[in-house]
């Protein structure tokens, strides 16, 4: 077996950067996602492949911390930054919904939302004194030690935070019935949001982490004119602020978000993490390639958990076809999701790391 492990050349932080500038990176940078049942119940396959293949991404280790909501409750916390190992149970995030979680390793939903009544929107007070009792004292030495690009915890994330204050069937309804009562929360959110990642912006990081599932299987899951409504101007000032700071904006979206990709270059961000399996390879390429930075991903709806390691590594050769010049502009990413096999996920670097033309003939 080949050892990547042993490499020369530019500093993974470099790399990313060359990646995300279109300079010509002396290889695609790498990135690995896991959920905490990777950690649960295949611990040493991950160990090994971590081992094998040096990712080039990495964030900062940080203890989360606690809201006055969180501090008068019995159940235990959740935060924007997850569980490390969840189980089956309740929790309590920082803004005071209560989650269920109804399977080991698995993060839960929302079953009770704090904001049952849009009119008590008015009442709602973001949880501050969570961000205030989140240390981040120890980002800038983390920063320092690494040579790995330092990408921060997730920070804004204004759609799906409303769906946890509201519930989705709520937030849906109030975004097409009440959009008034609606933009009031969606302003109390993004007031807590920017808070959110000023502290980020305050520290030694090399880029900010926004997040929102804008998409379901086939088209996004509200009207792009109720998104760019509602949501764009948010993203394209976090994207300001981010940039102004002279990081740079690192943005997830599951789902098919074909009809907002323009969008996506429009408002800033460099570097989207998506689901590009639920869409049109070459439409994606028409409207990203050069622009911004596609930072994966790989089918892990079918192929990753069902597939094969061939099967894997020919969907790998078809998006470095269609979007890989050598210039730049791609980030090696997968996630790997609970009981997917140790030898999919490897097929994913395996192939990254393949000459270019043999991508070029779709092998």
């Amino acid at each position: 077996m080949q050892n990547f492990s042993k490499e020369v050349g530019m500093t993974s932080r470099e790399r990313v950067r060359r990646a995300l500038e279109f300079e010509s990176p002396d290889r695609t940078p790498r990135d690995l996602w896991w959920l905490p049942a990777v950690e649960m119940f295949q611990e040493n396959e991950l160990s090994r492949l971590l081992d094998e293949f040096p990712m080039d991404i990495t964030s900062p280790d940080l203890s989360p911390g606690i809201s006055e909501k969180q501090r008068n409750s019995d159940l235990r916390n959740y935060s924007v930054y997850g569980l490390e190992r969840p189980t089956v149970g309740s929790y309590i995030d920082e803004w005071g919904s209560i989650w269920e979680v109804r399977e080991d390793g698995v993060l839960g939903e929302v079953n009770h939302p704090v904001l049952e009544d849009l009119e008590d929107v008015s009442n709602l007070e973001p949880p501050w004194e969570f961000l205030e009792t989140t240390d981040l004292s120890s980002v800038n030495d983390f920063c320092a030690e690494t040579d790995k690009f330092v990408l921060s915890g997730i920070t804004a994330r204004p759609f799906e935070r409303m769906q946890f204050i509201r519930g989705t069937e709520n937030l849906y309804r109030d975004l097409i019935k009440r959009p008034e009562m609606a933009k009031k929360l969606r302003d109390v959110v993004h007031r807590y949001q920017k808070a959110h990642i000023k502290r980020w912006l305050d520290t030694d990081v090399d880029a900010v982490w926004l997040m929102d599932d804008w998409g379901g299987q086939d088209n996004l899951l509200i009207p792009p004119e109720i998104w760019r409504e509602f949501y764009r101007p948010l993203y394209k000032e976090y994207c300001e602020m981010i940039h102004e700071d002279g990081k740079y904006a690192f943005f997830h979206s599951d789902g098919c978000i074909e009809k907002v990709l323009k969008d996506v270059v429009e408002v800033g961000i460099d570097a989207i993490n998506t689901q590009i399996f639920t869409m049109d390879l070459e439409l994606i390429a028409s409207r990203l390639k050069g622009e911004v930075t596609l930072w994966g991903e790989i089918d892990r709806q079918y192929l990753l958990p069902f597939g094969d390691p061939e099967e894997i590594k020919r969907a790998v050769r078809e998006v470095r076809r269609v979007f890989d010049e050598g210039e730049g502009g791609l980030i090696a990413q997968c996630e790997w999701g609970k009981e997917n096999p140790a030898e999919n996920v490897r097929a994913v670097y395996e192939a990254w790391v393949e000459p270019r033309d043999k991508a070029s003939i779709g092998n």
